[in-house]
C-alpha cells in the first residue's frame, strides 16, 4: 500500500510537473510574442517621428540629378531646415510634373511607405537643385553661356553632368524669369535630361497664370537632401556650391506672378 501510494505520488508529481511545464512555455511564448509586437510598434512609431519631423529617406528613380545623384541612390531630406540657393531640395509634385497618373507602388513598395523608408505616393516627390528663390531674377545665357541669378554668373562647372570629362551646357533654352513671392526656381545637375522649372514656363495651369507650375512653392518642399546614405560606395554629403554666395537677397520685392520672358522654344 505505501507502494502504491509511493507511486501514486510520484504520479501526482509528474503529471503536475508536466501541467506546470506546458503552462511555462505557452506563458514564455506569449510573452516573447507581445515584446516581438510591442518591439515591431514602438520601431514603427521612431520611424514615423523621423519621417515627420526628422527626416525622410527618398530612392532617386531617374538621372535628371547626375552626376551629382546615380539613379538607385537612396537620399536623406532633413526637416525642418532652412535652404538657400544651390541647395538640393525634395519637394511635392503639386504642379504634376509627373503627370496627372503617375505610376504605382509594388506591394514591397507600399510596405516601404508605411514603415516610412519610402516617401508616400499619394504625394508624389521630385528632387532638384534650387536656382533662384522668392524674387530672384534667373535668366539664360550671359557671358561665356552661363546662367545668371540677378545679374551675377553661375559657375555650374563643378556639379554640372560631364560627358567624356565636359560638362552640358548650363541650358540650350534661352529665357529669363522673375521668380515670384514664396516660391522656387529649380534645374537638374543633368540639364538634358532634367524635366525642370525651363520645361514648364509655358504650361498652361488652370485658375493661375501660363507658366506658374514652373515656380515650386516654398511650403513643397519637404527640406534640403544633405546625404546620400547607399549604396556604401556612394555615401556623401551635399553642400552649397560657392558660386551662389554674395547673390543679394531680393525677396522682400519678389513679385506676386512671375514674370516670364522666353527667346526660345523647348526644354533643354
Amino acid at each position: 500500500m505505501d507502494d502504491v501510494e509511493q507511486d501514486g505520488s510520484v504520479s501526482r508529481k509528474t503529471h503536475g510537473e508536466t501541467s506546470t511545464s506546458t503552462g511555462g512555455v505557452g506563458t514564455r511564448l506569449l510573452k516573447g510574442i507581445r515584446e516581438i509586437v510591442l518591439i515591431l510598434l514602438l520601431a514603427l512609431v521612431i520611424s514615423a517621428v523621423i519621417r515627420a519631423f526628422v527626416g525622410q529617406l527618398f530612392v532617386i528613380p531617374s538621372g535628371s540629378m547626375e552626376q551629382t545623384i546615380e539613379p538607385g541612390d537612396r537620399v536623406a531630406a532633413i526637416k525642418p531646415a532652412d535652404f538657400k540657393r544651390g541647395d538640393i531640395v525634395v519637394f511635392k509634385d503639386s504642379g504634376h510634373w509627373l503627370g496627372a497618373n503617375p505610376p504605382k507602388r509594388s506591394a514591397a513598395g507600399q510596405f516601404g511607405e508605411f514603415v516610412g523608408v519610402l516617401p508616400n505616393t499619394s504625394s508624389n516627390y521630385l528632387i532638384k537643385r534650387v536656382i533662384g528663390m522668392p524674387g530672384d531674377t534667373v535668366s539664360c545665357c550671359g557671358p561665356k553661356g552661363r546662367m545668371s541669378v540677378n545679374g551675377k554668373p553661375l559657375d555650374e562647372n563643378s556639379y554640372l553632368y560631364r560627358t567624356n570629362g565636359v560638362p552640358v551646357e548650363p541650358s540650350q533654352m534661352r529665357f529669363e524669369v522673375r521668380v515670384p513671392r514664396d516660391r522656387i526656381f529649380v534645374m537638374g545637375d543633368h540639364r538634358d535630361a532634367s524635366g525642370d522649372s525651363r520645361c514648364h514656363l509655358s504650361d498652361p495651369a488652370p485658375g493661375a497664370y501660363r507658366g506658374a507650375s514652373a515656380f515650386i512653392p516654398i511650403d513643397d518642399v519637404v527640406g534640403p537632401a544633405k546625404f546620400t546614405v547607399s549604396p556604401l560606395s556612394r555615401m556623401t554629403h551635399f553642400s552649397t556650391p560657392e558660386t551662389f554666395d554674395g547673390i543679394a537677397d531680393r525677396s522682400a520685392s519678389a513679385p506676386e506672378k512671375a514674370d516670364i520672358t522666353l527667346h526660345d522654344a523647348g526644354c533643354s
